[in-house]
């Protein structure tokens, strides 16, 4: 469709005529949208305009093999909605995220833009509406209502992108901390509980924690992409009685959605606990919450292992990757595990808007929830903060990542809490007192050991193996 650069058509919805962009794919109900949302001033994701496109070309299929869409019809609208789940007409979807709850405007969106392509396909002109063409409710949204494809599209997009780009992250993230662990077993350090000395620790100990975090994470993402797939709400239509849907239309929608997508879909066992409710929506932001939670774990610990170069722990060098101050010449700073944690920020408030979105009284409201659009969006911009953090993490600290092993020796020899080892033969009183006057005189609890002559030199060598401290048994 091309048309001079400012200039309108009149198109017609239930509401009477609106100016319409002469060039633009959507017809009057998307034109009255972006008229009255000017809110965020952008649109969805685009991975929910391209779940759309998997949707309703799906749709269009079951209806087809139902015999209630003619086949010339089904067939332009799924070649149209298979453009739009390739991105092709991206440009074409303007409406704000903050729009009605139910995400009417954006599935109108979708019919408005499949409808005119197919329409072109048909050799009946770029418009939404045409005499024995496709029509964008009566056709493109058959057996359906934005009450139950706006959620699916929902579900089928954080799907896609759990699986796709998280899933993938997170194993990358653990196999970079799986070779730190294993290159590392042999180096000592000393542990630290409550920001205070502890005792011996292998530094390839420390890392493998963070590697199962890393695992735990990716088990955290198969979940949430198992609750995107398990209850498709579409067949529910309106409030999830399946009115002017087949009753095979949804399970057909859903092996197609499978074939198209190569993740497994389902069919909502109650209609009416999925509308009404986004509960699953809920539990699947929570994993995503959780692997925040544990990557701020491991760039918090990495950082302040990597404090200093003079005046901190300075047990791991982290790659200098910029100048970190204006007015310091010379200074270097965890820039890396500063943008982790700020994602993580970033994604258990995105977590606080879904939970609220999802709450009872605030979006989800006896047979619908209406504040699926701000849901999807924090949902998807969690994936998208996720997958990069972790892959950016991953490239431009881990890959980089060194130990200083005088350092950590260093420490390790100055601790007070290594006499834990001694505790069993003389006693935790009397070891809690050594410790207090090893201290006090500046000395090392074997350097003091050995001056007080408390047991033989042999035997104060065979405790005070510090590697030995981390394999008990």
């Amino acid at each position: 469709m091309s048309a001079t650069p400012g200039t309108t058509r009149i198109e017609k919805d239930s509401m009477g005529e609106m100016p319409v962009p002469a060039d633009a794919l959507y017809g009057a109900s998307t034109a009255r949208a972006v008229a009255n949302f000017p809110i965020a001033n952008r649109p969805l994701p685009g991975a929910v305009i391209h779940a759309f496109g998997h949707l309703k070309a799906a749709c269009a299929q079951a209806n087809k093999d139902l015999g209630k869409l003619p086949p010339e019809l089904a067939d332009a609208i799924i070649a149209a909605a298979d453009e739009v789940a390739q991105g092709k007409h991206d440009a074409h979807f303007p409406v704000d995220v903050y729009q009605t709850g139910s995400g009417t405007s954006t599935n109108m969106n979708a019919n408005e833009v499949i409808a005119t392509v197919a329409n072109g396909k048909l050799g009946l002109g770029a418009t939404t509406k045409a005499d024995g063409g496709v029509h964008p409710n009566d056709h493109v949204n058959m057996g359906q209502s934005s009450n139950d494809t706006f959620p699916t599209a929902m579900h089928v997009a954080g799907a896609m992108g759990t699986r796709g780009i998280l899933e993938p992250a997170l194993q990358n993230l653990q196999a970079g901390l799986d070779e730190k662990a294993k290159a590392w077993d042999a180096i000592l350090k000393t542990g630290r509980t409550h920001l205070m000395d502890a005792t011996p620790i292998r530094l390839g100990q420390v890392f493998a924690g963070y590697a199962r975090q890393a695992w735990q994470g990716h088990a955290n993402a198969t979940y949430a992409t198992k609750c995107m797939c398990d209850d498709l709400e579409i067949g529910g239509t309106a409030v999830g009685t399946g009115i002017n849907a087949h009753p095979k239309f949804a399970a057909m929608v859903c092996t197609t959605l499978t074939e198209r997508i190569g993740i497994e879909f389902a069919e909502a066992e109650v209609h009416t606990e999925a509308q009404a409710a986004k509960d699953a929506f809920v539990e699947a932001h929570g994993h995503l919450k959780t692997i925040a939670v544990s990557l701020s774990k491991i760039a918090n610990d990495i950082r302040h292992l990597g404090s200093g170069p003079r005046c901190g722990i300075g047990e791991l060098n982290l790659p200098a990757i910029q100048p970190g101050s204006s007015i310091m010449p010379g200074k270097v700073n965890p820039v890396i595990c500063e943008s982790v944690m700020q994602v993580c920020c970033r994604v258990i408030g995105n977590d606080a808007t879904v939970t609220t979105a999802g709450l009872g009284g605030v979006g989800s409201i006896f047979e619908l929830n209406v504040a699926m659009p701000v849901m999807i969006d924090a949902f998807l911009e969690s994936v998208t903060l996720l997958s990069n953090a972790c892959n950016v993490f991953v490239d431009k600290l881990l890959v980089g990542l060194e130990v200083n092993e005088a350092r950590c020796a260093e420490l390790l020899d100055a601790s007070l809490m290594t006499i834990t080892a001694l505790a069993p033969e003389i006693g935790y009183d009397k070891c809690s007192d050594l410790a207090k006057q090893a201290h006090k005189e500046g000395k090392t609890i074997k350097q003091l050991v050995g001056e007080l002559n408390l047991m033989p030199a042999e035997r104060l060598e065979e405790l005070m193996d510090y590697d030995a401290m981390t394999r008990p048994g």
